[in-house]
């Protein structure tokens, strides 16, 4: 249920505390060249992730000022673009920090658990790959942990929905495969974008998530 502040100008204050920010990267915008472009960093980042952030923001504000009205159909409304753009927010702040310039392996733990998942870290790779890349439209592919069961598990999801608030997995590696991921430099060949992020996967924060998650 949705609490409702006593004024307007009380959640107009907080929210201005609250209000979240474009995260920055750890790596230049040419640092993963040549599997991703700097061009396509750079506008993936500044431009999308921006605008994800900044629509978020504005509906967080609209949510509060509807909360106050008790507004509830307002509030209603607001589901699918808080959803939208905070999926949008908190999968791409995963993204970047899943990429990484560096060579990297997965860790003893987490070595063990793909093999036992999956028979094996190539197979995994190619589970993943085959998942993502047959994804209708836009969306992402990503590899969980199911808390319930204790395993790793596939998931792909559609546009912008995240993958815990959706599924109860908690994400470890996420591709995005929207076009503006790739579309300059792969143009429609996605299979081999998808395959070649392994090339940059940081499994240091992979394995740092998995570690976490259980």
């Amino acid at each position: 249920m949705f609490s409702v502040p006593r004024n307007l100008s009380n959640v107009a204050r907080s929210f201005v505390r609250s209000k979240h920010t474009l995260p920055s990267l750890s790596y230049d915008y040419g640092a993963l060249e040549p599997i991703i472009s700097k061009e396509i960093m750079e506008i993936h980042h500044t431009k999308h992730h921006q605008t994800y952030v900044n629509n978020l923001n504005t509906a967080e504000a609209q949510l509060a000022e509807a909360q106050s009205k008790k507004d509830v159909s307002k509030i209603i409304s607001l589901g699918g673009a808080l959803r939208f753009n905070g999926g949008g927010h908190i999968n791409h702040s995963i993204f970047w920090q899943n990429l990484t310039p560096d060579c990297t392996d997965p860790s003893t733990e987490l070595k063990a658990a793909l093999e036992q998942q999956f028979g094996s870290v190539e197979n995994f790779k190619k589970e993943l790959t085959t998942l993502t890349v047959a994804i209708q439209g836009s969306g992402w592919g990503w590899l969980g942990y199911n808390k319930k069961t204790g395993k790793l598990q596939l998931a792909a999801l559609p546009n912008q929905d995240p993958l815990e608030a959706s599924t109860g997995l908690i994400p470890l590696f996420g591709i995005d495969v929207w076009e503006h991921a790739y579309y300059l430099q792969y143009k429609n060949v996605r299979p081999s974008y998808v395959e070649a992020i392994f090339e940059i996967a940081n499994w240091t924060d992979i394995s740092k998530r998995y570690s976490a998650a259980k």
